[in-house]
């Protein structure tokens, strides 16, 4: 038998928790000092202390604990919530993350506001070209894993060899959800031969258009000054958007920093 302090220090929590679970009826002492009224606890009674607090760092309130701690969860259940949970504050982490990533990226673009960056644009004629491509609402700041993953796999289905380099095509659809904005994004790789398409993949040629161009090197919110420059260029030379712009990425696609070229195809 062990006092109650002795007790909360074998089970790592505060002797306030253990009189609170006291309380609840949540774990009883094994035995009170009629004389003291000093609590004292058995080993024994170490799972169940183990078990309230794994299901409180769940999630569960302690009501519900009591009734699963009646109903004695089998491990593998317990196992099973533990993922679950692991799987959740992971998202929540990852969030937060590219929240931090976002902040961080907005405030080098307001110390550079006195200094934006010199692109030169230029203009060119781009051929028609044969792309594989899967197009949807795509959550903006997000790094397109979900289509370069079903990309990937087009081509692994059909034998070829990825020759790159992708690109993005912006459409002007947008849609406001309860956890951010999503934009509606056609993600392409080149094709050197014409490939029968499925359900998600559609291949299809790229027009040839007459594209004003700049190419900037960064990460994702770098995009957005060349965007920027770019229709800045179009207001001074009197020139139109005619088309989705493209995004392509002719190096770091997967990385942080990339080189991307961006094209406005563009009318007088």
């Amino acid at each position: 038998m062990l006092k109650i302090g002795e007790f909360a220090r074998v089970g790592q929590v505060s002797i306030a928790t253990l009189r609170h679970y006291d309380q609840l009826g949540l774990l009883k002492p094994s035995a009170l000092d009629p004389e003291s009224s000093y609590r004292y606890y058995s080993l024994d009674q170490l799972p169940r202390l183990n078990r309230i607090l794994a299901l409180k760092d769940l999630g569960f309130p302690l009501e519900q604990i009591a009734q699963q701690l009646e109903e004695s969860l089998p491990l593998e259940v317990l196992h099973g919530m533990f993922r679950l949970k692991q799987a959740q504050t992971q998202q929540i982490i990852d969030t937060e993350q590219a929240r931090l990533a976002r902040i961080a990226a907005r405030l080098r673009q307001i110390e550079q506001e006195e200094n934006m960056p010199d692109y030169e644009v230029r203009l060119k004629q781009v051929d028609p070209l044969l792309v594989a491509s899967t197009r949807g609402l795509v959550a903006l700041g997000s790094n397109f894993a979900e289509p370069r993953t079903r990309l990937q796999s087009y081509l692994e289905q059909q034998e070829i060899a990825h020759s790159g380099p992708d690109m993005l095509l912006w459409y002007s659809r947008h849609e406001a959800r309860e956890d951010g904005l999503y934009a509606d994004v056609e993600f392409a790789t080149p094709l050197r031969r014409l490939l029968p398409g499925n359900e998600h993949i559609t291949v299809h040629t790229l027009p040839e258009h007459l594209m004003a161009c700049t190419v900037f090197t960064g990460d994702v919110l770098a995009s957005g000054q060349a965007f920027a420059v770019l229709h800045r260029w179009l207001d001074d030379n009197s020139y139109w958007l005619v088309g989705p712009p493209r995004q392509i990425y002719l190096q770091g696609l997967h990385q942080d920093v990339s080189v991307v070229e961006v094209q406005f195809p563009v009318g007088r």
